[in-house]
C-alpha cells in the first residue's frame, strides 16, 4: 500500500541564532546510531551464514554479499528522488524505515533462502533510500546562518554511525556464535524499531522543509536537451552548449560539473570493489584462521571492527598531526592529492591480504593478527579517499547539483560492488590469485585516477563554460 499524498508538511518555529545544536539533533543522531547498528551487525554475519547455514561456496556467498551491498547503494538515487519530488525527507524516512524494521524481523524468522532474499531485499530498499535522506535532514534543522553548527552535526554524525557500527560488529558475531541466526539477526531487528520510535519522539521538534518537486531544468532533461540541439552549440563550446536555448547557462554549467566530477569518480568504482570486501572475503579468510586471543576465540565477523576502530584513531591523527605538519613544510595537501595516494594504499592492502592467503595454501595456521596490517592499510584508504571525496565533490559542484553530486557517489560505490559480485560469482580466480586480481585492478585504476588528478582544473581557476 503507499502512503497517502502528503499536504504541505509542517515547518518548525524560525530557528533562533545560537551556539547550541537544536534539541532535535539528539533524536536524530541516535536514530542514526541505532540504524547504524541494525545494518553493520547484519552485515557482519552475513557472508558466514550463506557458507554455513545455506552452504553456499565462499565465492557465491562473497557475491550474494556484494550484490546485497550494490543495491543498498544503488537505491539512494531513488530515495532521494522520491523525498525531492513527492514525501519530502520526514516521510521518506518513516516509510521507508517500517519496511526496514519489517526486512530485518523477516531474517530473523526464516530460514530458507527464499526469506533471507525477501529481507535483503527490504532492508536494502530500506537502508539504501533512507541514506541520501537522513544527513540531509540533520542539515535542515541548522539555521542557514550557521555554517559552523551544520560541521558540527555531520561531525556528530560521523561519531555516531561509528558508535553504531563498532558497538554492533562487536556483540552480533557473539551472539551469532552463542546462539545461532534467529538471535543474531533479532538484535538488529529490535535495534532498528528501536531507531524508528527515537525517530518518531522527535517528530514534533523537527523543522521540515516540502519537497523541491520538479524544477523542469533536472540533469536528464538538459542532457536530452544538448543532444537534441546539438546543431545549435556555438563553435568552441561544449557538446552540452546546444541546452541553453531551453534550460539557461546556468543549468548547462551546472550540468558540465557534474560531468567533470563523475570522471573523477569513475576510477573510485574500483576502490569500492575491494573496499567492502572486509565484510565478505576477508572474513571468509579470517574464519579460516587462528582466532585465540587471551583465552578466548574471537568470531570472524568481530575481526571486522578493526575497520571502524582505526578510523576513529586515524582521522583526528591525520587532521590534527600529519596535514598540518605536511603543510609546515610547505607541502600543499590538496583533495584529488589525498584521494590519489589513499587508492595507492589499497594496492597494498589487497597485496596484504594475498600474502595472508599464502600462508593458508602453504599449510600454516597463521593467527588472525596478520589481518591487522591489511585492515590499517584499509583504514588509512577509506580515510584518504571516502572522508576527501565528498569534501571534493561539495566544493567543485554547484548549489543545484548538490544532491546529484551524492546520488552520483553511491552510484559509484554501487558499481564498485556489482563488480566484485561478477569475479566472484564467475569464480575464475581462487585463493592468491583473488586477492593478487583485485591488487592489479586498483593498481591500473590508481594510475588512471592519478592522471585524471593531474589534469583536472578546480572551479575556482576554470573559466566559466557551458561544458
Amino acid at each position: 500500500m503507499s502512503p497517502p499524498t502528503p499536504p504541505a508538511p509542517a515547518v518548525a518555529a524560525p530557528r533562533a541564532a545560537t551556539d547550541r545544536l537544536p534539541r532535535s539533533i539528539a533524536f536524530l543522531a541516535w536514530n542514526e546510531a541505532a540504524e547504524r547498528f541494525s545494518y553493520y551487525g547484519m552485515t557482519s554475519i552475513l557472508a558466514l551464514h550463506l557458507v554455513r547455514h545455506l552452504r553456499l561456496p565462499e565465492h557465491a556467498a562473497v557475491a550474494w554479499y556484494q550484490l546485497f551491498t550494490a543495491a543498498v547503494y544503488l537505491l539512494p538515487i531513488a530515495g532521494a528522488w522520491i523525498a525531492d519530488r513527492a514525501w519530502g525527507r520526514y516521510r521518506t524516512i518513516l516509510w521507508l524505515s517500517l519496511g526496514y524494521v519489517v526486512g530485518h524481523a523477516v531474517l530473523a524468522v526464516t530460514d530458507g533462502g527464499w526469506g533471507l532474499a525477501a529481507g535483503l531485499a527490504l532492508i536494502a530498499v530500506g537502508a539504501g533510500g533512507i541514506k541520501p535522506c537522513a544527513s540531509a535532514f540533520a542539515g535542515d534543522q541548522i539555521d542557514p546562518g550557521a555554517p559552523r553548527l551544520l560541521a558540527r552535526v555531520y561531525d556528530l554524525y560521523y561519531w555516531m554511525i561509528n558508535l553504531g557500527s563498532t558497538a554492533s560488529t562487536l556483540l552480533i558475531p557473539w551472539l551469532y556464535e552463542r546462539w545461532g541466526g534467529p538471535v543474531a539477526f533479532g538484535a538488529p531487528a529490535v535495534a532498528m524499531a528501536l531507531a524508528l520510535a527515537v525517530f518518531l519522539a522527535g517528530r514534533r521538534r523537527y523543522v521540515r522543509l516540502p519537497p523541491a518537486g520538479a524544477t523542469g531544468h533536472g540533469l536528464l532533461r538538459v542532457l536530452a536537451s544538448a543532444l537534441r540541439r546539438r546543431a545549435a552549440r556555438r563553435p568552441g563550446r561544449g557538446w552540452l552548449d546546444g541546452a541553453r536555448l531551453d534550460h539557461g547557462e546556468e543549468a548547462v554549467a551546472a550540468v558540465a560539473a557534474l560531468g567533470r566530477i563523475a570522471e573523477v569518480f569513475a576510477a573510485v568504482a574500483a576502490f569500492w570493489a575491494l573496499f567492502f570486501q572486509y565484510g565478505s572475503s576477508w572474513t571468509l579468510q579470517a574464519e579460516r584462521m587462528r582466532r585465540d586471543l587471551l583465552g578466548h576465540v574471537l568470531p570472524a565477523g568481530q575481526v571486522q571492527t578493526l575497520d571502524a576502530v582505526l578510523v576513529l584513531l586515524l582521522i583526528p591523527a591525520f587532521s590534527l598531526g600529519l596535514y598540518p605538519a605536511l603543510a609546515r613544510r610547505g607541502l600543499r595537501v590538496t583533495a584529488l592529492g589525498k584521494m590519489t595516494a589513499g587508492m595507492f594504499v589499497m594496492v597494498l592492502s589487497f597485496a596484504a591480504a594475498a600474502g595472508v592467503e599464502r600462508a593458508l595454501e602453504a599449510g600454516l595456521a597463521p593467527h588472525v593478527a596478520w589481518q591487522l596490517p591489511q585492515y590499517l592499510l584499509l583504514a588509512i584508504g577509506e580515510v584518504l579517499v571516502s572522508v576527501t571525496a565528498l569534501e571534493f565533490a561539495y566544493g567543485e559542484a554547484p548549489p543545484s547539483m548538490k544532491s546529484a553530486v551524492m546520488g552520483l557517489w553511491y552510484l559509484t560505490i554501487s558499481a564498485g560492488s556489482l563488480l566484485t559480485a561478477l569475479v566472484a560469482a564467475l569464480d575464475r580466480f581462487r585463493g592468491v590469485a583473488y586477492f593478487a586480481f583485485f591488487a592489479v585492478l586498483m593498481l591500473a585504476a590508481a594510475l588512471a585516477f592519478a592522471r585524471i588528478a593531474a589534469r583536472y582544473r578546480p572551479a575556482a581557476l576554470r573559466p566559466r563554460d557551458a561544458g
